[in-house]
């Protein structure tokens, strides 16, 4: 092992993902770690790959999303198109999660409404126990 490579231990604890993540994301071709025998050894390539993978996990993207940008990389066009389609893909979910945000303040706000009515009605039934 170099110092260019982690093992499966080293990644988990470096990018707080269990072991099972990291076969897993091997197994739908989104990391590929030399193999000796059963050990998986991570290259810094497979550590970029992971944070990206990480990022867009977090930004909402879709793992076959991540890996088809993922794949752009090698098209040897200096990542132009995987700089493209990221930014195109990215302003996507952007607008879904400010949709989303928009709908969880009006349900709030709602809610907020609710909430306030039921206690001023819970006040005016104790004030009107309290006076019988």
């Amino acid at each position: 092992m170099t110092d260019d490579q982690m093992t499966i231990r080293e990644m988990c604890d470096a990018y707080g993902v269990t072991a099972r993540t990291l076969r897993f994301y091997e197994a739908k071709e989104l990391i590929s770690p030399i193999r000796e025998g059963q050990k998986r050894l991570f290259t810094k390539r497979d550590r970029a790959r992971l944070k990206l993978i990480l990022r867009g996990k977090r930004f909402g993207f879709a793992l076959e999303e991540i890996r088809q940008l993922l794949d752009l990389y090698d098209l040897g066009d200096q990542q132009q198109t995987q700089l493209r389609e990221t930014h195109k893909i990215g302003l996507q979910h952007l607008n879904s999660l400010k949709k989303q945000r928009d709908e969880m303040d009006v349900a709030i706000a709602d809610m907020t409404d609710q909430l306030n009515w039921a206690e001023q009605m819970i006040a005016s039934f104790e004030k009107t126990e309290a006076a019988e």
